[in-house]
């Protein structure tokens, strides 16, 4: 293991800031969701931020515990459990930003609308729905509890990929395209649904732009609604999220067939979307900037 005290140093910022932010919306959001009127989307965005901690303490902490070469403390239980919720948050993460965008587009949907047949309005069908994340995505990562191993207990030769303290051993070529398909499928699905919700959430706005123009022109006063900022808030987090989830993808891909050695960019595109989401909710959000300076 090589000493990499820069690289060390970055994770650790990135993580440390990022665990912070996302407490902080966590925190926030479940307190306004408790407090005042219990509103879906306060449940969603909370459920974001519990997803990206535990993206950043499995996955940026170790990375950061690899870049400063300490002692290898693992064992083969710590290297499932780290590695096997990384792949769960990944996922987590991309299931959640879609029904982020799904519950917004109902939210700000007219009554007439085929949106509003959704039924997407309380909070047990929220909870439903990520308690069905979390299966689906269990499930789908449940390869990596055979396959991780700690590097102390296999042999380096033998060892396929991972990092300097846990691998993942060779699997047989129909168990890994099994849940590479289940991950595809995944991503597909849900990456369709937040498009779609996308679309139509900035065909909204545009209607939306469009009555204010005229109201500016007649010289009436017009105010912007807090649903219709909170839509401009999660477009923001989803083009965010866009960017890393593709940027990574396509990087990965170069590297893994032009280069032999990944370099650092794919491993900080990972936790990027984790880092500068709570921000970007923290700036956008009234409700939440309140609740920030609330002594």
């Amino acid at each position: 293991m090589v000493l990499d005290p820069v690289k060390g140093t970055a994770f650790l910022y990135l993580t440390g800031l990022g665990t912070m932010g996302n407490v902080l919306v966590f925190v926030s959001y479940m307190h306004m969701f408790q407090s005042t009127v219990k509103k879906p989307i306060h449940l969603v965005l909370a459920h974001l931020a519990l997803t990206n901690i535990i993206m950043l303490l499995s996955k940026g902490m170790l990375k950061t515990i690899e870049a400063f070469n300490f002692r290898n403390f693992l064992d083969d239980t710590s290297c499932k459990v780290v590695v096997y919720l990384a792949r769960v948050s990944r996922g987590l993460s991309i299931c959640t930003s879609s029904l982020l965008t799904v519950v917004q587009a109902v939210t700000i949907s007219p009554r007439a609308s085929r949106w509003q047949r959704l039924n997407l309005k309380s909070p047990q069908h929220i909870l439903s729905l990520l308690l069905l994340f979390w299966i689906l995505n269990s499930l789908i990562s449940m390869n990596l509890l055979y396959y991780i191993k700690n590097i102390k207990s296999v042999n380096i030769t033998q060892s396929k990929r991972g990092s300097n303290y846990c691998y993942f051993l060779p699997e047989s070529r129909i168990t890994r395209w099994i849940f590479l398909t289940l991950m595809v499928l995944r991503d597909a699905v849900f990456q369709g649904a937040m498009g779609g919700a996308s679309g139509y959430m900035v065909l909204l706005l545009h209607k939306h732009h469009q009555h204010v123009l005229y109201l500016q022109n007649s010289k009436l006063l017009y105010r912007t609604p807090p649903e219709l900022r909170a839509s401009q808030s999660v477009l923001l987090l989803m083009l965010c999220f866009l960017f890393f989830y593709l940027t990574d993808c396509s990087i990965c891909l170069y590297f893994t067939f032009f280069i032999e050695k990944i370099l650092y960019v794919p491993e900080f595109l990972t936790l990027g979307y984790a880092v500068i989401s709570p921000f970007i909710l923290i700036h956008r959000d009234e409700h939440l900037t309140k609740c920030c300076h609330t002594p």
